[in-house]
């Protein structure tokens, strides 16, 4: 993606509904603030979360613009003050990291709320069988951070082209929001060194989907001992033991196996292999839900492809909202861009997500991407005065040429919710 060389204009309507969300749960971090040992001084909590939210959302191209900003304009909840880069660059070096993450947990309480009281947006069918016997549908995966840009004095002895490190992401499948968020400094660390933070996280009537990177036994057994249940792909080499068959067809094998050889340690698990043809092409997938009747096999196989909605939203959040372009190369400095873009990224898809539901779409059928785009055509048509509602702008049929909307919507198939398929 090109990067802007402007900013982008400000929005009153928007910056308003920033205000509404997060200024509370801001002020209320202010005690731990103090508790840190930070001073009363200019680059305080509130102006901090203020800068860099702007910073994300009118794409502002550098460090530098944005003390020009900072120096010019009034940012979200706070007054244009005079500051030099030299101070906002050794600030987001060193300005605790946690904070945010505390900024963001006070919120998301907040947004399930509003998620919850959106009710004509229609669920998947998937999500909606198995919602009725889990309470959380969460996806984990890992991502690598690109090389570091050197865009600071502070890193000009950073060599070029090291690799960030690596974080790991837990989205709640049923919301979209992200649930938790694990950063390692180490860019080459294998997704299962995560595996023990995810063991803590999830408990009973949690559903874990999973990509191959968390493949070990051993952690399997672990969720399963706590009441975790998980859906994966099968490893093509993976040694197995049929114990019963569940439904054949043509299309569908569903068998209870055990996998694994037990060898070094490694348990031996009873689960069941799934294996569905599309086309010429048989997919396996592995789940600890033993009875067809909580997850059908379909079902399991339609929840697994909606992993790829964790990809979707590493690809917003890198290079949509610049987590691909590190502003420091501090671990903190790091974390501290982290979190502030999953912030960004949790309120862009409650705003998403009141288009869907003023649409009665599924979630699935926004583009985050162009709806963050269109914020652009909204600033134009408020500052006109034809808009003064970003959710009903969006939804208008008059302003579908945007994309918001995703086109080519998939077929109106639909999903064999049987146990036990004929």
């Amino acid at each position: 993606m090109r990067r802007r060389s402007q900013p982008s204009v400000s929005n009153e309507v928007l910056e308003e509904q920033f205000k509404e969300l997060l200024s509370p749960a801001v002020q209320n971090q202010m005690s731990h603030y103090r508790e840190l040992g930070l001073r009363s001084r200019i680059l305080t909590l509130p102006l901090m979360v203020a800068a860099i939210l702007t910073l994300i959302w009118r794409q502002v191209p550098s460090v530098h613009e944005l003390t020009r900003m900072l120096n010019r304009e009034d940012l979200l909840w706070c007054k244009a003050v005079k500051v030099t880069q030299q101070s906002l660059s050794e600030r987001l070096l060193v300005f605790p990291a946690v904070l945010f993450e505390r900024v963001y947990k006070e919120i998301q309480p907040l947004l399930v709320e509003r998620w919850e009281k959106r009710r004509a947006r229609p669920l998947p069918e998937a999500i909606a069988v198995a919602r009725k016997h889990f309470d959380h549908i969460w996806v984990a995966d890992g991502s690598t951070l690109e090389a570091l840009f050197r865009k600071l004095e502070a890193l000009q002895e950073v060599a070029p082209g090291q690799l960030a490190g690596k974080m790991c992401l837990v989205i709640d499948l049923i919301r979209q929001l992200p649930v938790e968020l694990w950063f390692s400094a180490e860019p080459q660390a294998h997704d299962t060194t995560f595996t023990e933070k995810l063991v803590e996280l999830t408990g009973l009537k949690t559903l874990l989907i999973l990509d191959r990177g968390f493949y070990d036994f051993t952690f399997f057994a672990r969720l399963m001992v706590q009441g975790t249940q998980f859906i994966t792909r099968l490893k093509a080499k993976a040694t197995i033991q049929r114990l019963r068959t569940l439904t054949q067809t043509d299309t569908l094998r569903d068998t209870l196996i055990l996998l694994g050889s037990g060898q070094n340690g490694a348990p031996i698990l009873q689960v069941r292999l799934i294996e569905v043809r599309f086309g010429t092409t048989w997919y396996r997938y592995v789940t600890s839900v033993l009875d067809p009747r909580i997850l059908p096999p379909f079902v399991v196989a339609d929840l697994y492809r909606r992993r790829w909605r964790i990809e979707d939203a590493f690809h917003t959040a890198k290079r949509l909202l610049g987590l691909a372009y590190l502003w420091t190369g501090s671990v903190n400095g790091i974390q501290l861009q982290i979190w502030a873009t999953w912030l960004f990224y949790a309120i862009l898809v409650d705003l998403g997500d009141a288009v869907a539901d003023a649409m009665a779409l599924p979630f699935d059928r926004i583009s985050l991407e162009m709806l963050f785009r269109g914020l652009y055509h909204f600033t134009q048509a408020f500052q006109w005065g034809d808009a003064d509602d970003p959710v009903a702008y969006f939804a208008d049929p008059q302003n579908q040429d945007l994309g918001v909307v995703k086109r080519n919507p998939p077929p109106d198939s639909r999903l064999i919710l049987d146990p036990f398929p004929p």
